[in-house]
């Protein structure tokens, strides 16, 4: 079992949260931002790394653990496990230009829908019962 970061990039529009998702390149599915462990720098804060690498997002970030989900990398015989600790960042400017612009998709979505496009269990729970409130 491997460990990534990833975040829960959200925002406020009309009173409602909304949640950025992203594409992945393969298969282009949707999912979170999210990847390896980074020298020198905090879970959150590699989160954070790839939030912006991955979806051109940048905010408020908050060190506050949302859960952990579990899925399998790859495919075939090249699958292997992997669990992803989920912190939240409340995006305050959203790129056009970022290292992956050209290679995903984004979209801005509500919590229920979100819910619906994802895959693994574990990160529907945890989007399904997200509450900024909650955020320190």
């Amino acid at each position: 079992m491997r460990t990534q970061f990833g975040v829960l990039c959200y925002r406020i529009r009309d009173g409602k949260v909304e949640v950025l998702l992203i594409t992945t390149r393969g298969r282009g599915r949707w999912i979170i931002p999210k990847g390896w462990p980074m020298d020198g720098e905090t879970p959150a804060g590699a989160a954070a790394t790839e939030a912006w690498e991955e979806a051109g997002v940048t905010g408020k970030l908050s060190h506050d653990l949302l859960g952990f989900y579990a899925y399998q990398k790859g495919r075939g015989r090249d699958r292997m496990p992997c669990m992803v600790a989920v912190f939240p960042l409340r995006v305050k400017k959203l790129a056009k230009n970022y290292p992956e612009a050209g290679q995903r998709r984004r979209k801005w979505v509500s919590l229920k829908k979100a819910v619906n496009m994802v895959r693994e269990p574990e990160l529907r729970k945890l989007i399904k019962g997200f509450d900024p409130r909650t955020i320190r």
